[in-house]
């Protein structure tokens, strides 16, 4: 079995520097640990970075998508949701008493498709979360016309997609509310972390009500809330990544061109397409090994030599959320979904990664590839 000399290549690794050490340092020793001025600083950062008039901070993105989904949507409210995603996308809904209605996903951008989101709609859907998976950006144009001609909500999942842009504009930026993760293996990381971005005010309000207990004063709570706010140490560290955010996008995707260089035209592997009108992250490089019935070695056959070559892989996602436990049976019509599942697997494009090692992935894909596994 060959290796890549001395050194394995793992699908993620979070960047730390001092000078983040220092700005995490300087919270602890303030003693002033909670959310407060620094949180306050990360939103107003993070609100210009993405073109929004409002960012609220919480403790993560799927804290994120709850609150968004608790200000919007009521019990017995239909929601249209990709089956192709993470799990929080729809389990968030659940949590608020919606139902999520899963919908197909395009085969090669991967993000859900407007004609089948138009096909679920019944007279009980009051909203649609479009997910910009992987960095790459959903149809959104073909989203909202579907949204505004039947007047139903849009919430974007954009945990993956920092800094992704549809139009020339921030993807995440688009009415009426986007969520986002500040998990380790995102574009940028607090540890934990997320926020809700939107321009409607009074939905910000109702965000910021939400995240802290309901409490409209100390000890004065209006409405249901929870303990969802993010701590300043979090954010100091978010600050000093959201610094960065350029030159992590920019090694992804250079390191995304290097493979798909390299895998161009090999037999069964299809590299990412990038959604029309959009420039992606590239949080996942996922390809498709043997779609939809080509040539050549399975999915985890391919992953599993692959390891054998230093080079770790991952399978996003294994399964549909329709035929995850907790929503089996819970839709049909949805071969799309279920047959990427079956071949798609991500590889390293990380910032971390140098310009030698993406291409050795690349190379030790295409000879997996070509020997069979």
């Amino acid at each position: 079995m060959k290796t890549i000399p001395d050194q394995r290549i793992p699908m993620a690794r979070v960047d730390i520097t001092p000078d983040d050490i220092d700005a995490v340092s300087a919270v602890l020793r303030s003693g002033a640990l909670r959310q407060g001025e620094v949180t306050a600083r990360f939103e107003d950062s993070f609100a210009r970075r993405v073109g929004a008039r409002h960012a609220v901070a919480v403790s993560s993105g799927t804290a994120a998508l709850h609150l968004a989904y608790l200000a919007l949507f009521g019990p017995g409210d239909e929601v249209i949701v990709p089956a192709f995603t993470f799990v929080a996308t729809a389990s968030m809904l659940r949590a608020v008493g919606a139902v999520p209605v899963f919908a197909d996903v395009d085969p090669r951008t991967f993000t859900l498709s407007a004609a089948d989101v138009e096909h679920r709609i019944t007279p009980r859907t009051r909203g649609i979360a479009g997910v910009h998976l992987f960095g790459n950006a959903c149809d959104v144009d073909a989203l909202r016309d579907v949204a505004a001609r039947h007047g139903l909500a849009l919430v974007w999942d954009a945990a993956q997609s920092l800094g992704t842009e549809y139009r020339g504009r921030e993807a995440g930026s688009y009415p009426v509310a986007a969520c986002y993760s500040f998990y380790p293996t995102k574009n940028i990381t607090t540890g934990e972390g997320g926020m809700v971005v939107t321009d409607d005010p009074g939905l910000a309000a109702a965000l910021r009500l939400s995240r802290s207990q309901g409490a409209a004063a100390k000890y004065v709570h209006t409405g249901l809330g929870f303990n969802y706010r993010m701590t300043d140490l979090a954010a100091a560290l978010g600050l000093r990544q959201l610094a960065r955010l350029d030159a992590y996008l920019a090694r992804r995707r250079e390191n995304a061109a290097r493979l798909t260089a390299g895998l161009a035209g090999v037999p069964g592997v299809l590299t990412p397409q990038v959604t029309e009108h959009a420039s992606h992250t590239y949080n996942q490089y996922c390809v498709l090994i043997g779609w939809p019935d080509g040539p050549g070695p399975g999915r985890d056959s391919v992953a599993s030599a692959l390891a054998g070559y230093g080079v770790e892989t991952a399978v996003h996602y294994p399964r549909p959320l329709h035929r995850q436990p907790m929503f089996d049976g819970q839709g049909e019509g949805l071969e799309v979904s279920e047959r990427l599942s079956e071949h798609i697997l991500a590889l390293p494009v990380h910032p971390g990664i140098a310009a030698d090692q993406a291409a050795a992935v690349a190379a030790a894909v295409v000879d997996v590839v070509t020997r069979g596994a």
